[in-house]
This record gives structure tokens, sequence and C-alpha cells, in this order.
């Protein structure tokens, strides 16, 4: 059952620039984002972080985690560990100084790159749910996975490890399917690909957190652009997008939006 009110994030990855995100902030500041059926997010690179965030409250005086604000600020990964000797870790606590209020966790590009297990990204969705951020935790199987017809069981693995460790709280999260052979790829998964997931993930969470637990939204993130959102977001499941590189483009990330 999807939620009324749909969830954009843009995931910039290691893209930007000084003067390139200027220009795109100011683009998208200045635009209707239609925050009455529709929230919006950045999860832009530690180093940018004071920046947007000086930019958003230029536009948007005052707390950037309030839900009336037009953009809410997002990082892109967390440290599992609070402080202490992890040379270029980023604590939950100096991005809560940021006003950050989405962390992604669990990008496959960290699983893949940097080996992060699914028990790793249980304890930085802790960490995020501790500090009063929303962890965005993401799941999705492989090429290979697909093809051998272990999608299902490998998000099921994944998201089992978040519940697990945070099933008292779990219906605080925002969980995105990505499915990683559709990840800058260019592919994308059909709608009916990506609601047969969601559908799934969905019972696995009403299973673990009850009722409460409808109101989770899940994103799809696997190549989300202009041309194949509006179709995505139709669907029963779907209840928003975690944007890669559409959302370095102001008319892509603004024409995803307006398919809400």
């Amino acid at each position: 059952m999807a939620q009324s009110k749909k969830l954009i994030v843009g995931n910039w990855k290691m893209n930007g620039s000084a003067q390139s995100n200027f220009h795109l902030m100011a683009e998208l500041l200045r635009t209707d984002l239609r925050a009455e059926v529709c929230d919006t997010a950045v999860c832009v690179p530690f180093v940018y972080l004071q920046q947007v965030k000086t930019q958003i409250n230029e536009a948007n005086p005052g707390d950037l985690a309030r839900s009336d604000a037009l953009i809410a600020l997002g990082s892109q990964d967390v440290s599992a560990h609070e402080s202490g000797a992890y040379t270029g870790e980023i604590s939950v606590s100096m991005l809560k100084e940021f006003g950050v209020s989405y962390v992604i966790v669990g990008h496959s590009e960290r699983r893949q790159f940097h080996h992060e297990s699914d028990q790793l990204v249980a304890i930085k969705a802790q960490r995020a749910l501790a500090a009063g951020l929303t962890p965005i935790v993401c799941v999705g199987e492989t090429k290979e996975e697909r093809e051998s017809g272990m999608t299902e069981a490998v998000v099921k693995r994944q998201l089992a490890a978040v519940i697990h460790l945070n099933g008292h709280c779990i219906s605080e999260i925002v969980l995105a399917y990505e499915p990683v052979w559709a990840i800058g790829t260019g592919l994308t998964a059909s709608p009916e690909q990506a609601q047969e997931v969601h559908s799934v993930l969905r019972a696995q969470l009403v299973a673990a957190g009850g009722e409460g637990a409808k109101k989770i939204r899940i994103l799809y993130g696997g190549s989300m652009n202009p041309k194949n959102a509006k179709a995505l977001l139709s669907q029963e499941d779907i209840d928003g997008g975690l944007i890669g590189g559409a959302s370095l483009k102001a008319v892509d990330f603004l024409s995803i939006i307006s398919a809400v």
C-alpha cells in the first residue's frame, strides 16, 4: 500500500563542484516542488553539506529538519562508530550538526566497492535512528542473482539484517529497492518488476513491524528518469525514487518530481 505523499531523493554520488552545486540548487530552490504531495531531499558529498545547507537556509530560513522545509538535506553514508580513531569516517552526530535529515546506508556501490556486509548496514541504520536521522536503507540484487531466480531471497536477506537489529523502530526507516543491474547502466526494471519486489519488501516489513510498518516509504532506485518516472511512481507499492544521474540536472530532477 503506497503512501499518499511520495519522497524523491537525489543522490549526487561523487559528483559536483562549488559552482555547479550552486546553479543546480538555485534552479531547484526557485521552483515549486509541490511539497503538498511530495517530499524532496538531496544527498550530497560530505564536503558540500555546508554549502548546500547554507543555500537551502537562505531560500527557506529555519530548521532544515522541519516537515515543511523546501528541500531536506541528506548524506550518502555514515560511520558505524560514534567517535574515535576512525580516520576518514563521519559520525551521525557530525551530520546532525549540519542539519542532515536523511542518511543513505547500504547503497550497492558501498556494498560492492567497500565490501559492506548486511550486518554493517544494519548497524549504520541503528546509528542513524538513535540520532533521530532517517536512514534510507538500500537493498537490491545483481544481474546474476536475478537471472538465477534469487532476487526475492537476496533482498529479504538484506532487509532481515536491518529488521533484526532495529525491529522496535523499523517503521522509522525509508527503504530503497535498487536493482544493481539497473544502476548507472541505463537499464531499468519494468514497473511490474519493480512493483513485484516492492510488494515482497512491504510484506516483510509488515510481518516484522505490524500495521505501523505500512507507512514505511519504499523508493525505487534503479535509473529512474523523466521518461519512466510516471509509470514507476504509479505502482501501488512504489512511494518515491532514489535518483542518481537524473538528480544532477535540474530539469530532469524537476520532471521526476512533476511525475508525482
